[in-house]
């Protein structure tokens, strides 16, 4: 039965009331001696209109000819998939994209080690040198829909990281199996009490980053192979200063293709909230501090 903390409507499961409820645009604050020699401040954002949103996949042939088309529907807006070799002919596929769409998709075919965050580490340092207003990054199986991109994009008029999250007010999910839903929630707790962010989706992978803000992450220094990737990135960010809030999205599940989802990623995100806490030797700074 799916997973509903509260009621279901259209087989969407919206947050209940009971729980804690992230308010919108919670920033963190700066904290002297934290933030970066040059800290960013809301007030030195202008409006976004441009953006490059980050693709990683791995073998998703038939979700990536679908998700590509819907993201180029925004103007101003690019796509970078980043193909981690691939065997079912994702790659073909990503390159008859950027055939299709010139000048707006780009393929990097990695040859490395797999893994999204290698993945992402490897994109973003090549994405900040596009110009644009922003730089996005989102799942390619579906699970994050793309008509939601051009308020998290605004968004970063306010703050330099947004959160496309499942657990902000007016946020859920759908075709989500209940497991997966409850791991979620808890990894998002432990994830909180043991660095102290305070945003509710600490491991959502749906967001938006100014290019100041990406500049500000030691892409060759991020350990985690997997999803922990998502925390530590988010940590480094907020120790450097970066305003971060969240805006409600809705979540999909997966319906083609095989999640990647692992025990030995598993077993990472466990390790890596404490590995990133040993790394910097603080938490990141607490809202009003």
């Amino acid at each position: 039965m799916p997973f509903s903390p509260c009621w279901p409507t259209d087989n969407v499961k919206p947050l209940c009331a009971a729980l804690p409820v992230s308010k919108a645009w919670r920033p963190y604050s700066f904290s002297p001696g934290i933030a970066s020699s040059d800290p960013m401040s809301a007030s030195s954002l202008s409006s976004p209109t441009t953006a490059i949103v980050i693709l990683p996949t791995l073998n998703e042939v038939k979700n990536l000819p679908l998700l590509v088309p819907r993201i180029l529907e925004h103007e101003g807006f690019q796509v970078l998939i980043v193909d981690d070799r691939s065997t079912d002919g994702t790659a073909a596929a990503a390159d008859e994209l950027a055939t299709q769409f010139p000048g707006r998709v780009e393929v990097l075919h990695r040859t490395g080690k797999r893994g999204l965050g290698l993945s992402y580490a490897e994109a973003f340092p090549k994405a900040a040198t596009a110009d644009v207003d922003v730089i996005c990054q989102m799942d390619a199986d579906l699970s994050h829909d793309p008509r939601f991109l051009p308020a998290m994009v605004a968004a970063t008029g306010k703050f330099d990281v947004v959160i496309g999250s499942r657990y902000a007010e007016g946020a859920g999910f759908k075709n989500w199996p209940g497991y997966r839903a409850a791991l979620s929630m808890g990894a998002n707790a432990y994830v909180r009490a043991v660095t102290g962010l305070q945003a509710k989706d600490c491991t959502s992978g749906y967001r938006c980053w100014r290019p100041s803000a990406v500049r500000q992450i030691h892409w060759e220094r991020v350990g985690a192979e997997g999803f922990a990737f998502l925390v530590e990135t988010l940590c480094e960010a907020a120790l450097a200063g970066c305003r971060i809030g969240e805006t409600p999205v809705l979540f999909i599940g997966r319906r083609h293709g095989s999640s990647k989802l692992t025990a030995r990623i598993l077993r990472e995100a466990f390790v890596v909230p404490w590995r990133v806490l040993m790394r910097f030797h603080q938490r990141p700074p607490k809202s009003g501090d």
